[in-house]
């Protein structure tokens, strides 16, 4: 399996010619500001121009809990290992009612992800194993690639910590399929991935709340492919007369605990795509 070197804003900023590629968007602070949100940050990458959009520099490479997003790298490596045969991998439920009720019941891997069922994922962390869930990490080079003690939940109680920047270099090497797991694994769960499909882009993430006493924090990664349509060359390969240009994304904000959860969930959607709008990654 190939391996690139992911290149971040830390990079970046340690390369005297790149600030040409870098751009600070101070700007973006009043998208959140509208939804009463203050404490936050949000990170780009342009692929094909090689350009990276910031806001909050100091946000965007600071460690977080990876929250529900980590079901992204739990689902490859329950694939990997083949504790899951596929996206249809039913794990039945253990009787226990929990607060969302659509988690009360069996349910395969593509449902679990979609729903973001806690207990499932949680099960799966189990079959999979501390040895195989560390190795996958340190071979990943996971954020601070700490399970602690509970391998059910790690990445829920700040064992596991992860920056919106190293996130948007991880779902970059999943799109490239360049992490070290098949082609096939990166393939079932970027599908997975994908909430939105228009004639115009197609877009795809993970959402992720960790709940603390007086606080929540709100995650939300993944990518977009802008679709331009044109007619190609007679001569052209791609036949379809439409390009896909992919951008990685990431971005989370903190923010008092007491409001309604499903709140923030649709907030944290409508700031996305708001931001996703102004650098035109999205129409």
């Amino acid at each position: 399996m190939r391996l690139v070197f992911v290149i971040t804003i830390a990079a970046f900023l340690m390369e005297s010619c790149a600030g040409n590629r870098i751009h600070d968007r101070p700007e973006l602070a009043e998208n959140f500001a509208k939804e009463g949100i203050s404490n936050a940050c949000f990170i780009l990458r342009d692929h094909t121009h090689e350009e990276i959009y910031y806001y909050n520099k100091d946000r965007c490479v600071k460690r977080f809990s990876p929250a529900s997003t980590f079901k992204i790298f739990n689902s490859l490596v329950g694939l990997e290992t083949a504790i899951a045969a596929d996206d249809q991998f039913v794990i039945k439920w253990d009787s226990v009612v929990r607060w969302n009720p659509e988690w009360n019941r069996d349910m395969n891997m593509r449902d679990a992800f979609k729903m973001s069922n806690l207990a499932y994922y949680q099960e799966l962390a189990r079959r999979i194993g501390r040895n195989n869930m560390q190795h996958y990490l340190d071979t990943v080079n996971y954020g601070n690639k700490n399970i602690g003690p509970k391998i059910d939940e790690f990445w829920l109680n700040d064992s596991l910590q992860i920056s919106a920047d190293e996130e948007v270099g991880f779902v970059k090497r999943l799109y490239f399929d360049e992490l070290p797991f098949s082609e096939r694994s990166q393939r079932i769960v970027r599908s997975m991935m994908l909430r939105e499909e228009t004639p115009a882009y197609k877009l795809y993430y993970k959402t992720g709340t960790q709940l603390k006493s007086d606080s929540m924090l709100c995650w939300i990664v993944g990518f977009v492919e802008k679709i331009e349509h044109f007619k190609e060359h007679k001569n052209s390969m791609n036949k379809s007369n439409a390009r896909n240009y992919p951008y990685f994304f990431a971005q989370n904000f903190t923010v008092l605990a007491g409001d309604s959860m499903s709140k923030w969930f649709d907030i944290r959607l409508k700031v996305l795509k708001t931001n996703l709008t102004a650098l035109k990654a999205m129409p």
